[in-house]
């Protein structure tokens, strides 16, 4: 999924390797008060429920999701927009007292994955209504943190979180084997937490989120007489199985990066580049990219990069290493630009994380899950 104006880009991101400090997460536990600018809400489909929902027909029905920005404008300036305060670092899972490495390189990180939801106050079993988005596990307190984009968690239509909402990282559906596609398990959303701007503004300098997931399962599906049956065990918690990115917020905006995700939409034109059924990267160095006339995207970072919808929601990951297959989280894969108007989409853009940004990600960050009840 991309914002899409109404079709949807990514960004594409570089590799540097620099020495950042590793951070903490601060806070308490998991019965903190958020700040009153985060919308965290518990999801609405029990989840058992949502993993069953999801049988391995239903994902290859799947469209990708399409209900961001895309946006044809030519000749884009950039501003001088600063960060609204320190910078800061959380370090990734697995790396709080490592040193960065320069990698030559690009392999592709297990965070990252699909999810898979279905439209609220729809018919969840007409095809339709069948979603999926890009995402990444991410450093947290209680390894349970998916980051993606807020528009592949809340239907601003319906005012409301998607129903049946599941993450697989290294989602792969490269044959017809099912255990290929969740090696590492899934896991379905107990909180959805997004900033209010975008919750009741439909603000897209505001278009990420960040959910806390259960315990995985690993699933073994099998059709009987053309019912799929199922039997599961306990996969853990995702960041033990994956790792988790690090989280940095007020960087320059001017930052090489990568960018992974699912594209799988069409351009424009109608050309159709991307399957989804495997990961793909983009690299590149950002730039601000405000859109005010028509958009009013005024804190968007983004780069050259030619992904389609269904990529939305995958991570801008900076300082990246191969070796490790982890960096730091910087950004997200929302809206997808056409600035020279030849109708295919050449840019992808992030909002700019900041301070609001990690208000979000701290108050999700320090809430525990734990098995699915």
């Amino acid at each position: 999924m991309y914002s899409r104006a109404r079709r949807i880009a990514i960004p594409l991101a570089g590799l540097v390797a620099i020495g950042l400090a590793a951070g903490t997460i601060s806070g308490t536990a998991a019965s903190a008060t958020a700040p009153s600018d985060v919308v965290a809400k518990s999801a609405s489909t029990p989840a058992e429920q949502a993993i069953q929902f999801w049988t391995p027909d239903r994902m290859k029905l799947a469209s990708d999701y399409d209900d961001g920005l895309d946006l044809s404008s030519k000749g884009v300036k950039g501003t001088n927009d600063a960060p609204d305060g320190p910078a800061g670092s959380v370090p990734p899972i697995g790396e709080e007292k490592t040193k960065a490495t320069k990698s030559k390189h690009v392999n592709l990180p297990n965070t990252v994955g699909r999810v898979f939801f279905t439209l609220p106050k729809k018919d969840p079993r007409d095809p339709r209504n069948w979603r999926y988005c890009s995402a990444s596990s991410v450093q947290g307190k209680y390894r349970n943190l998916v980051a993606t984009t807020a528009h592949c968690v809340y239907d601003t239509s319906k005012n409301t979180f998607y129903d049946n909402w599941i993450f697989i990282p290294s989602y792969w559906d490269g044959n017809n084997v099912w255990e290929g596609k969740a090696p590492y398990g899934i896991y379905a959303a107990k909180t959805f937490n997004a900033h209010d701007d975008f919750v009741v503004k439909e603000d897209y300098d505001y278009d990420y989120a960040f959910v806390n997931v259960y315990n995985g399962i690993k699933v073994k599906w099998e059709k009987v007489n053309g019912v799929w049956k199922w039997t599961v065990k306990n996969a853990g918690r995702l960041g033990d199985n994956v790792g988790g990115q690090g989280f940095t917020w007020n960087r320059s905006t001017k930052l090489n990066v990568f960018s992974f995700g699912y594209p799988a939409g069409e351009h424009p034109d109608g050309d159709k580049p991307f399957t989804g059924r495997t990961m793909k990267y983009c690299y590149g160095k950002t730039k601000p990219m405000p859109e005010a006339r028509k958009y009013n995207l005024q804190e968007h970072i983004g780069f050259k990069c030619s992904f389609t919808a269904g990529a939305s929601g995958g991570p801008l990951i900076y300082n990246y290493k191969s070796a490790s297959r982890t960096g730091y989280l910087v950004g997200v894969n929302s809206v997808a630009w056409d600035t020279d108007g030849n109708d295919r989409f050449d840019h992808i853009s992030s909002p700019y994380f900041n301070t609001d940004t990690y208000k979000v990600y701290k108050a999700a960050a320090n809430r525990w899950t734990g098995n699915m009840p």
